[in-house]
This record gives C-alpha cells, structure tokens and sequence, in this order.
C-alpha cells in the first residue's frame, strides 16, 4: 500500500467518522492527530466552529518527560481532561480521527479518561 493510497484511506474513514460524530456546547467533541512524532489533542465546539482546550506532546511538561511515545500520549490525554475540568467540561464525544482505536490513540482515551472525562 503506497502512501498516497494510505492517506486517501484515513481521509475516507476520517469523513465517515465525522459524519456521525459532532461536539455541542455540552458535549463537545475530543479530535486526536497523531503525528509519526508527536500527538495532539483538542476539545472542538462544532456549532460554535472553536477551540475549547489543546494538548500536544510538544508542550513544555510534557516534553521533558522520558518515556515511549505512548507513556507521552497518555500524559496528552490526561492534561486535556485536567484543562477541560477546569473550563467546565466534563463529558465529551472522542473523534478518533481516522486512526484505528490501538496505540497513541487509545492512551490518549485511557488517560482523558483517568483525568475525568466521560465519553
């Protein structure tokens, strides 16, 4: 599978994806993209069409941590959930982005999860 069929593929799942996923103002919806480095993590009011929170693995605690890519992603899902709690957020929608539900992105989940989040 060449890359440009690979990438067509996520972007077709991903479109899927969003077609029954969407965040409301109670609800909103935590979107993960996962980089070959790095992770991301935000918390999206659609009707709205705004950021409400963000986390990466390229924030400054995070990134002096040690550890695999997945302990970090893990720390990404916990520090999303602690600036939700603290905005008042406190259930979301998990928009896995395409990607399948193992790795980075079910640490990302795992540690939202530990951090408060319901979804």
């Amino acid at each position: 599978m060449n890359a440009k069929t690979k990438s067509a593929r996520r972007q077709r799942i991903r479109y899927n994806v969003r077609k029954n996923v969407s965040g409301t103002s109670a609800k909103p919806r935590l979107s993960v993209f996962r980089s070959n480095t790095d992770i991301y993590a935000q918390i999206i009011d659609d009707t709205k069409g705004a950021t409400i929170a963000a986390a990466s693995t390229k924030d400054k605690d995070i990134k002096a941590q040690s550890g695999t890519k997945a302990d970090k992603s893990k720390l990404v899902g916990a520090a999303i959930a602690r600036k939700a709690t603290e905005l008042g957020v406190s259930e979301v929608v998990f928009d896995r982005g395409g990607y399948l539900y193992h790795g980075r992105v079910k640490s990302v989940a795992d540690g939202a999860r530990e951090g408060g989040l319901k979804f």
